[in-house]
Order: structure tokens, then C-alpha cells, then sequence
């Protein structure tokens, strides 16, 4: 048995698989020996890594592909607009038909369902938004970039504007509700839990604000995404999510945060499934290292949980990243597959890194793992799976698929056309600015028309002025009204992994 059959062996497969290419030893390709992800084993995760321009992008095109085609829904970043062209068909090439034959692929040109989505208003895509309600404070506080004496106040705030029905839909909301708790009035309303420092609360005020404007104000809003909306099928197909970041891309911590919450938003409604014969859904968790960066021990500890958790409700995550050693041992100890492309070794740190990389793969005869990552070529990666009995897989240095969508951008205005066309912009185009909390208050307090010597037209800027907020907040009429609002919203709300909020439906 040659090395190649060897390897081989290991990744053989009875049910449906993702087929990623064929094994090399040696620099010699056997388009026979095949290297495959069983979909049964998908949702036990992975990692795709390596360095810029070693191929990671398509090999994400790749995966994406052959989910699509096995019925399974995908959701991942596409910053850039690289991966518009799943939505067309490729192109033959000379390129294409030589990597078809390296790897025993009988090609063909296919496009496969997509739908275009942004971050908040603004963008190209159908817009998604989250209240700062179903958000929580544990993430939100992870946004604004709150050490942990701002986070637990901020997580004052949330249970005060909880317990009082006050729903937070946005931005203004949130801080019409900490001026009010720092305010003389507002402070008696937390005698006994707690209390909110000007000071503490002057901070994430002033990171609400810089978040505004960064463009978090056109995110946070309603009609807030309902994620079934991200696992649908197409003609047999599973429906493939491209999210870009829009005016985001100067706070990427949004975006990682905002693929989070869909996760324990997720976790929350799904049932258990346990194992699956493939997964519902599948996150492509591009960016990882922004999650994790200057994350708390408390945070890290509640990403562990969940990527342990929510395998058993049928989701997969795949973490990207440019090395595995972004992402934390012990959430890399549940990526069962690993994808790694090329790595640099320019320096004693890419030194370092390189020799943490491979030991985070199985031992092998067939390669020196230390070489071989340094010297995979484009369209290449070393590769471990685990098997349909759970088991790794050898290491496998394997020339990838070529995708059979179209490699290049299909263009803004192509995208912005696909968007206005989809069956989920008229859920989700226009902002709602439903009747909230702040209005029935102001509601509650205001004078019957007759008794107004001088009505005016309602102006909408008076509600983003401090002083009113305060005056309204404060109002003696409006402390009885809170105190008694025991109402339904506030019982409906409960608060799960991350203290997110899912209401009763």
C-alpha cells in the first residue's frame, strides 16, 4: 500500500461527504486518494488558517459549495465581495480542467443560491439589526470595549430597564436610561441593588456615542433578524448567507459579536438534535483572532460553552483565521477538522508561531509537518478531519477542488440588484420605529390636548435631548408608572448565554 492509499484509508467514507481534494506525498498527486469531511461530522467544527494569498478564500468557496449542494444552509463574511460569485456560474479554464484532473474532480460550471446581507443600514445587502434588548450586556459590553466594573454596571442598567418593561431598541433608548439612573430622581430607583457612577456612566456613554459613529446606530433597531431567516433551502439546496460589513469596517468587533449573538440567539430557540446526519447550519467565523482579542476569562469561558453546546442543536462553526494559535486552546480542542494553508516563517515570532502550529496536528511518518507548512503551494493545505467514528484522520497534504462558481466579485451593483430582489428585503428594508417605552412614558406624563395653551407640532430631536429625558424620566408620574409597569414585556423577557434576551413568542 502506497503512502497515498495509506492516507487514503483514513478518510473513506460511507455516507455523504465534502469532498476537498486529493492526497500528495512527495510532490506526487494521487487523483484516486481522496480527502473528504463526513457531513455527519461537520457539526463538530473546524478551523480554516493561513496566511493572506495562500488560497484561503476559495477554499472557504469550496466548503461553501459543497454544503450548498448537500442541502445545508451557510452563513460567512464576504468583505470584499469575493465570494459574490457563488451566485454564477464559473468559468472553464485551462487552470480549472489541469486541477481537475490533480484531484479525480469531474467539474462543472455551477452557480448556487445566495443571498446578499449588511450589517445595519447603509450597505449593499438586505440590512439586519438587533435591539440592544435581545443584544445583552455581556456582549454589547464586549463592543464598546468596557472593562469588567463598566460591564457589570452596564449589566445594572439592563436588569433595571428589565424589570421596569422598559424595552431598549436602540441606542438612544440605552442612553436616555443611564441618564435617567445617574440623575438625583433615578437614583432612588436602584437603593438597595446598586447603584450607577457618574463616571462609569460618563464611559459608556461616550462609547455608545463613538459607536454611533462608527455606524452601530444603524444596527441596533428593529425589525430585528429572526435567524431562521439564515437556514433556508433553494431548489434542494441550501441557501448560501454573505454578510458584509457595510460603514462597518471600522469596528470588525461588531461584526465577530454580532455572529455570536446568532449563535446563542440560536442556541436559545433551537431543540436538542444530538448527532445529525448533517447540520442544519453552518458559520463561517471569519476574522476569529477579533473575537478573542482582549476578551475576559468570563468571555472566553462562555464561547467554549457554546461552541460545546451547540453542536447538539445541529449547527457547525468554522473558525478563519490566519493561525491557529489565534484562537484559544480550549475552544481549538473542539475544532474536529483543520484546514490549514501555508504559513511565513519570516521572523523568530512566525518561527514561534510555526512551531506551536504543528503541534496542534497528529503526529506522521508521511511529512515533516514544520517543512510542509511553509512550502504548501496555492490551492494547497494540510488537512485532518475526524472520521465518521470520531476519530483524527491522518494528516494529509492535499491540492484542494477548484470551486465551480465563479472565482471573482460579481460587483456592487450586481449585489445591490440580487438584494432589492430578494424575498427578505421587504422584511427587512425599512427601519420600524415602533411606539417604545421612552414615547408611552412621555404618553403617560403629557396633558390632554385641551389643557395645552399652545400645542406644537412633536418634535423628534427632543428625544435625543439629555434634559428631556431627564425631566420626563424623573417626573414623579412617571417613578409610580415604572414601579408598577410589571408588564407583560418585562415578563416575557429572559436572559440566556451572553445575557442575550429571547421573548416569548
Amino acid at each position: 500500500m502506497t503512502a497515498q492509499d495509506e492516507i487514503a484509508a483514513g478518510y473513506a467514507s460511507e455516507g455523504a461527504a465534502i469532498e476537498l481534494g486529493a492526497v500528495l506525498v512527495d510532490g506526487a498527486v494521487e487523483p484516486s486518494a481522496h480527502v473528504r469531511i463526513p457531513l455527519s461530522m461537520v457539526n463538530r467544527h473546524g478551523l480554516v488558517a493561513g496566511a493572506t494569498g495562500t488560497g484561503k478564500t476559495k477554499t472557504l468557496q469550496l466548503l461553501a459549495e459543497q454544503l450548498s449542494d448537500n442541502g445545508v444552509p451557510v452563513l460567512m463574511a464576504d468583505v470584499k465581495g469575493d465570494l459574490s460569485g457563488l451566485s454564477q456560474q464559473g468559468a472553464e479554464s485551462d487552470r480549472t480542467k489541469t486541477r481537475a484532473q490533480d484531484t479525480g474532480d469531474d467539474w462543472a460550471a455551477t452557480a448556487f443560491p445566495v443571498q446578499f446581507l449588511s450589517i445595519g443600514t447603509g450597505g449593499i445587502g438586505v440590512p439586519l439589526r438587533a435591539t440592544v434588548t435581545s443584544f445583552g450586556p455581556i456582549l454589547l459590553s464586549k463592543v464598546l470595549g468596557l472593562n469588567d466594573t463598566q460591564e457589570s454596571t452596564l449589566g445594572l442598567i439592563f436588569h433595571w430597564a428589565d424589570s421596569r418593561g422598559l424595552p431598549l431598541l436602540d441606542t438612544k433608548d440605552l442612553r436616555s436610561v443611564i441618564q435617567h439612573l445617574t440623575s438625583d430622581e433615578g437614583k432612588a430607583d436602584l437603593k438597595g441593588i446598586g447603584g450607577v457612577s457618574g463616571s462609569t456612566a460618563g464611559v459608556i456613554l461616550r462609547a455608545l456615542v463613538n459607536l454611533e459613529a462608527q455606524g452601530g446606530d444603524r444596527f441596533f433597531g428593529e425589525p430585528e433578524l429572526d435567524p431562521a431567516d439564515l437556514m433556508r433551502q433553494r431548489d434542494g439546496k441550501g441557501v448560501v448567507s454573505l454578510l458584509e460589513l457595510a460603514e462597518l469596517q471600522g469596528n470588525p468587533a461588531l461584526f465577530s459579536t454580532f455572529l455570536m449573538w446568532l449563535l446563542a440567539e440560536l442556541f436559545e430557540t433551537l431543540p436538542e438534535e444530538g448527532d445529525v446526519e448533517k447540520p442544519k447550519l453552518v458559520f463561517f467565523f471569519d476574522e476569529a483572532h477579533l473575537l478573542f482579542s482582549n476578551a475576559s476569562k468570563a468571555f472566553l469561558d462562555q464561547i467554549t460553552q457554546t461552541v460545546k453546546l451547540i453542536r447538539s442543536k445541529g449547527i457547525g462553526v468554522f473558525f478563519c483565521t490566519q493561525l491557529p494559535t489565534d484562537i484559544p486552546n480550549d475552544v481549538l480542542s473542539q475544532l474536529g477538522a483543520r484546514v490549514q494553508h501555508a504559513l511565513r516563517a519570516f521572523t523568530p515570532d512566525d518561527q514561534k508561531a510555526l512551531a506551536r502550529t504543528v503541534k496542534t496536528y497528529p503526529t506522521t511518518p508521511h511529512y515533516d509537518l514544520e517543512k510542509a507548512l511553509t512550502s504548501l503551494g496555492i490551492g494547497e493545505a494540510v488537512i485532518t478531519v475526524l472520521s465518521e467514528k470520531g476519530a483524527p484522520t491522518p494528516v494529509a497534504w492535499t491540492r484542494l477542488r477548484a470551486p465551480r462558481s465563479l472565482m471573482d466579485t460579481i460587483g456592487n451593483d450586481a449585489i445591490r440588484q440580487a438584494a432589492s430582489q430578494s424575498d427578505l428585503h421587504g422584511k427587512y428594508a425599512e427601519t420600524v420605529d415602533r411606539e417604545s417605552a421612552y414615547e408611552r412614558l412621555m404618553a403617560k406624563v403629557a396633558p390632554p390636548q385641551e389643557e395645552q395653551q399652545a400645542p406644537e407640532p412633536p418634535r423628534r430631536q427632543e428625544k435625543e435631548e439629555p434634559g428631556m429625558v431627564e425631566k420626563v424620566l424623573g417626573n414623579s408620574a412617571v417613578k409610580s408608572f415604572l414601579r408598577s409597569a410589571g408588564s407583560a414585556l418585562a415578563r416575557e423577557i429572559t436572559r440566556g448565554l451572553f445575557g442575550t434576551s429571547r421573548k416569548r413568542r
